[in-house]
């Protein structure tokens, strides 16, 4: 049990018994490392109830829990309002015997018969092979997948294959035109790479018919129009919705060759999906939920036959549901989507989408048009609204054939962690296959680790060579020090189960410092999935290896001449270890066992 759930009954008991009044809420922090102390009580929110001063107020509770628990050994009141903890070193051991054999320490099972989430991200198009744009959200998506869960959350993992509309069949009347029949094969290229050339190919054709038709006297809004290769994909988009023979077997053709690509790139990235909706068969979902939304008054129809809602009594606007053709819009199809998923999983309870901040303002709309609709589960929906990766070279355009690549950017960062593990001497005398497989875990948890410890609202400028660095807030700094744990253990030579009582353990400093951050792994997994921050995770785990280095540095650990405190302090430090493989586990990095 986490220190801070063992002290809010105390605390809580203390204040009915000075005071006579029950508090629900009491706010407790990491005290500031200037102030002697554990855990810090904020006094502030008593005062309104309680008619003292901070300090008199401060002075009573914490003589209470000194005088009334095993926990508290001293306290001392700071600036006013702060109620500093000092925790016994007795509380310390035994939570440290707690844990020391629970693998999943820090993780909760699904309460059984408890609503679930669903986490959407990806989510591509099947145009064009999956770029940097895609890697952060796969990244984010997955990791606040596995962060939920470890809350106690059963989770659903889910994309939606973007697989039609007019940029599909611009790539798909580019191979038509060019093909001559090629494919993944006969090229030697991955088949979303292959497709998505041909993307770039009609773009390059139809710039070149813009240009001809604005020198024959047309201004450029209509050379765009008019140009011959952009009719023709409208006119086969026409042909596709009619389930034209021919061009649905192109469709199926080319959209297999991407599948199979995506897949490839999500196993080499290491994520996955439980459950695959395409585009192609939810685009039609939504009208039938209109027409119903229509009855009940939610949705209005206009003159011209198109129907509405009015969101600016919510602070919002207008939003179109329905074209007066009677076709839906993506506001239509994600309502009708979401509605789905629940009936596909009836234990969903709330849904989590993970697209970038340009969306901020559909999905505050399709939020509040669910929640007008009725379904109780649209209070728990939640946008992972997150910034764009950018490079040194510049911004990222996908019909110009300018993205980077996300393979290729994985290959990069495999190739980058070779040269500086190289320059570095750190992998000497291991077999090339053992190399080979070091380089990929260290590349790729630079990446994920680069991108992950940055607070998903922010937009990053990613650096390949800065994120494989081996010092500092990195993932292979990160990396190394398990690996240095992993060898501590295996040259430890006694038996891990023995538990040491309490008085045969005198706490150092450090290891009682590097014992509250072990503490606090369950609070922040949770911490995070409510936030839904897989930077948390991330950042916690460097200051827990910060503090690990810290004690490594300050005390010897089996060069210590005293066998308890060898045996405590190597049994500490597979604990540590255990965690930092948890917390990267999270965010979907391995660890090497050696390094």
């Amino acid at each position: 049990m986490a220190l801070s759930q063992i002290l809010v009954p105390h605390i809580q008991k203390a204040v009915e018994a000075l005071f006579g009044i029950s508090v629900e809420k009491i706010e407790l922090q990491a005290t500031r490392r200037e102030f002697e102390g554990d855990i810090t009580m904020v006094i502030f929110p008593l005062l309104k109830l309680v008619k003292s001063n901070p300090n008199a107020l401060g002075n009573a509770i914490g003589q209470y829990l000194v005088d009334n628990t095993d926990e508290v050994e001293k306290f001392n009141v700071a600036g006013g309002g702060f109620l500093n903890l000092v925790i016994s070193d007795t509380f310390y051991i035994n939570f440290f015997n707690s844990i020391k054999g629970d693998e999943n320490f820090g993780t909760q099972k699904p309460v059984e018969g408890g609503k679930a989430v669903m986490v959407e991200y990806a989510s591509p198009n099947t145009n064009k092979p999956l770029h940097l744009g895609h890697v952060r959200n796969v990244l984010l998506g997955y990791s606040v997948a596995n962060i939920i869960e470890a809350s106690g959350k059963k989770v659903y993992k889910t994309q939606v294959i973007n697989d039609r509309g007019i940029h599909i069949c611009k790539s798909m009347l580019a191979y038509e035109k060019f093909g001559h029949g090629e494919t993944p094969d006969s090229a030697g290229v991955k088949g979303d790479k292959l497709v998505g050339n041909y993307y770039v190919e009609f773009d390059k054709v139809y710039k070149r018919e813009i240009e001809t038709l604005i020198n024959e006297g047309q201004t450029e809004e209509d050379a765009k129009k008019n140009a011959s290769i952009l009719k023709e994909a409208h006119a086969m988009l026409l042909k596709w919705e009619a389930g034209d023979d021919a061009v649905v077997a192109l469709w199926n053709k080319m959209n297999g060759w991407v599948y199979e690509g995506f897949e490839a790139s999500f196993k080499n990235i290491g994520v996955d999906f439980d459950k695959n909706y395409y585009e192609s068969n939810t685009y039609l979902l939504g009208k039938d939920v209109v027409a119903d939304g229509l009855e009940k008054g939610v949705f209005y129809k206009k003159e011209d036959g198109s129907v509405w809602i009015d969101l600016t009594p919510d602070g919002l606007d207008e939003k179109l549901v329905l074209r007066r053709d009677g076709t839906s819009v993506y506001m239509t199809q994600d309502i009708g989507t979401a509605i789905q998923r629940v009936k596909d999983f009836p234990d969903v309870g709330g849904m989590v989408y993970t697209v970038g901040n340009e969306q901020d303002y559909h999905f505050k709309v399709l939020f509040l048009i669910l929640k007008k609709l009725g379904f109780d589960w649209a209070a728990n929906l939640y946008h992972l609204s997150y910034g764009m990766v950018d490079l040194p070279s510049g911004k990222m355009k996908s019909r110009e054939g300018t993205v980077v690549d996300a393979d290729d950017l994985m290959d990069e960062m495999v190739s980058t962690a070779k040269n500086i593990s190289e320059e570095l001497g750190k992998l000497e005398g291991y077999s090339d296959e053992e190399k080979t497989r070091l380089h990929r875990i260290i590349g790729l948890g630079a990446l994920k680790y680069y991108i992950l410890k940055v607070d998903p609202k922010k937009r990053i400028l990613f650096n390949p060579e800065e994120s494989v660095d081996f010092a500092g807030n990195t993932g292979p700094f990160i990396q190394y020090t398990y690996a240095r744990i992993q060898s501590l253990v295996r040259k430890a030579e006694f038996d891990f189960s023995v538990t040491l009582a309490v008085e045969d353990i005198n706490l150092h400093e450090k290891e009682k410092e590097l014992l509250k951050m072990v503490a606090q792994y369950p609070e922040i997994i949770q911490a995070a999935a409510e936030g839904h921050s897989p930077a948390l995770i991330a950042n916690y785990t460097y200051d827990l290896v910060k503090e690990y280095n810290s004690f490594y540095q300050s005390v010897p650990v089996l060069g210590s001449e005293v066998e308890n405190e060898r045996i405590f302090r190597i049994q500490l430090s597979k604990k540590v270890g255990e965690t930092i493989r948890s917390a990267f586990g999270l965010l979907g990095i391995g660890v090497p066992e050696r390094m």
